[in-house]
């Protein structure tokens, strides 16, 4: 009976170790970036190395976020401090550390990009985009139960998807910049290969515009995040047992993608989310209109 009941307690601990894992990755990014600028005098492909491995972490605590619910779920195990947990992990991970990544980013490319810039305006760009999903996060506690029925859709855009957005950009401009960075195990990937067949191609002209991108992707991310636009929870939507069939063959086609292109397929993928929500939203308007007319 006490192993049963300490194994009880051992698997309620689960979630919120997770949970955890999740707020430890935005950490390590946030240490990355910082490792990064003071790598800056040394090789430059240092900095970007260390910044390549920042946005991963941002991705690999997706996978921590989308696992701590479901387990909580699943163990019966979901709670009050639980839901708090998740929603102060995601502030980390999901809206100071990607804020910091851009401005580290924006600060250390401008000058190699011939862009004069302000440091308030990015700045205030990273910080409206870290307040947004603090604001965005308080609303989602006090709006949101712990059923299932209630994590179906979201009132604005959810902060991984955010932060999704950000990381995925400046994924793709690193790997753009440098294309040394898309090798494992030696081996250039098959998205390297596809840029060393592109290597006459001069991206200079489209990579020139990053500071200005990442400038407006942060306050228009930022407003994304508290506006009242419905978006869909992709993870909860995809494992519900009305769509089991059509899930297996969206993870398969998924995976294929992620292993060929990770970095493209990412940015497609979460570009495409927010801005999907955006147009179904205009929609919806205009049939509400036509119809009241």
């Amino acid at each position: 009976m006490s192993y049963f009941v300490g194994l009880v307690k051992r698997i309620s601990l689960l979630p919120n170790l997770v949970t955890l894992a999740n707020a430890s990755c935005g950490l390590l990014a946030i240490s990355k970036a910082i490792d990064a600028l003071a790598a800056t005098g040394q090789s430059p492909v240092i900095f970007y190395a260390k910044m390549d491995t920042a946005c991963s972490l941002i991705f690999l605590a997706m996978v921590f976020d989308a696992m701590d619910g479901k387990l909580a779920r699943m163990t019966k195990t979901a709670s009050e401090f639980g839901a708090q947990l998740d929603s102060f992990s995601d502030l980390i991970t999901f809206g100071v550390a990607p804020a910091i990544l851009a401005k580290v980013l924006i600060e250390h490319e401008s000058p190699l990009l011939n862009y004069v810039g302000s440091p308030r305006l990015h700045f205030m760009a990273a910080a409206a985009f870290a307040l947004m999903a603090l604001l965005r996060l308080a609303r989602f506690n006090l709006e949101t139960d712990t059923d299932e029925e209630s994590h179906s859709e979201f009132s604005g855009l959810p902060s991984p998807a955010a932060a999704g957005a950000l990381t995925s950009t400046m994924w793709l401009y690193l790997v753009l910049r440098r294309p040394e960075l898309e090798v494992t195990e030696g081996t250039r990937t098959p998205f390297g290969r596809l840029m060393g067949w592109m290597q006459d191609i001069d991206w200079t002209p489209i990579l020139g515009w990053l500071p200005v991108v990442l400038t407006t992707l942060l306050l228009v991310l930022g407003l994304l995040m508290v506006s009242r636009i419905r978006y869909a929870h992709l993870v909860s939507n995809l494992t519900s047992d009305r769509s089991q069939f059509i899930t297996l063959v969206l993870i398969v086609f998924g995976l294929f993608a992620l292993f060929l292109a990770p970095v493209p397929a990412l940015f497609l993928i979460f570009n495409s989310f927010w801005t999907i929500g955006i147009v179904r939203s205009l929609r919806a308007r205009r049939r509400a209109a036509a119809e009241s007319s």
